[in-house]
């Protein structure tokens, strides 16, 4: 989405705040250069389906001169610890700069509101594109290729539901606390999981199905191909720690298959 003006200003990057792939970055070293924030959390399912996109910009226009940072704001306890999130971005295979945005500063200096959100600022710091939420990943790659001065085939939809024209509908609530198995309507069902100090291997049972949790992070339980009404039985060995289950929208069942 392009902003009302073309004169909001980018805030700076937080002091003192720690780095994964990259030295300590700020903002007004980085003129002359458009940049990418993406604000996500290693346990938001909405952010891990965010993700391939954002690393293919980097790796698609970094040499044309994009800088691509991750800022890492932890929504679940299971993604609080700095040394889990070091060890996800190694995992997820991210290759662009992480700032560890623990304490939420700059996320208040963008008054955002949720996870994944981006902003993609000009060459002389101004912003240019912003989304929150899923979605508008073709607006966004064209804003880029537009600030870089550079045209290619834009990357395909990776999922049928980011296409442009899909028609998603909205699933149910995320459910924060126990019970966490029951009716659900949505495209897919995720969980928040970690082992238990001390106690492991964790095994969880997703509808008579037993899975290994190895890591803390958000774990696709079930998934659709469109929109539909499922029924979620979840049972937790004593290793491992639910701190949510995560609903995640489908096509509409018209625009499935």
């Amino acid at each position: 989405m392009r902003p009302p003006i073309d004169t909001i200003a980018a805030p700076p990057l937080p002091a003192g705040a720690a780095w994964v792939n990259s030295p300590p970055l700020a903002m007004h070293e980085l003129r002359g250069q458009p940049v990418l924030i993406e604000f996500w959390d290693f346990c938001r399912a909405n952010s891990l389906r965010s993700l391939p996109y954002v690393k293919a910009w980097h790796e698609r226009y970094a040499a044309d001169g994009l800088v691509v940072i991750g800022a890492h704001c932890p929504g679940f306890r299971a993604s609080a610890s700095e040394q889990a999130t070091r060890e996800a971005v190694e995992r997820l295979e991210i290759a662009h700069p992480i700032v560890l945005d623990s304490n939420f500063a700059l996320w208040q200096e963008y008054e955002n509101i949720g996870w994944p959100a981006r902003y993609l600022w000009t060459a002389e710091g101004t912003l240019a594109e912003y989304c929150h939420g899923e979605g508008g990943y073709l607006e966004t790659e064209l804003a880029i290729q537009e600030l870089l001065g550079v045209h290619r085939e834009p990357l395909a939809p990776l999922r049928a539901e980011d296409a442009p024209d899909a028609l998603l509908v909205v699933p149910s609530d995320d459910r924060l606390e126990p019970p966490w198995s029951g009716p659900y309507e949505a495209g897919a069902v995720w969980a928040v999981l970690a082992p238990r100090a001390g106690r492991e291997p964790g095994v969880i049972e997703v509808n008579g199905s037993e899975r290994d949790v190895a890591h803390p992070g958000a774990v696709l339980l079930i998934e659709h191909d469109h929109h539909v009404h499922g029924e979620l039985a979840l049972e937790l060995s004593a290793a491992v720690r639910c701190d949510a289950v995560c609903f995640t929208p489908g096509l509409a069942a018209e625009q499935a298959g």
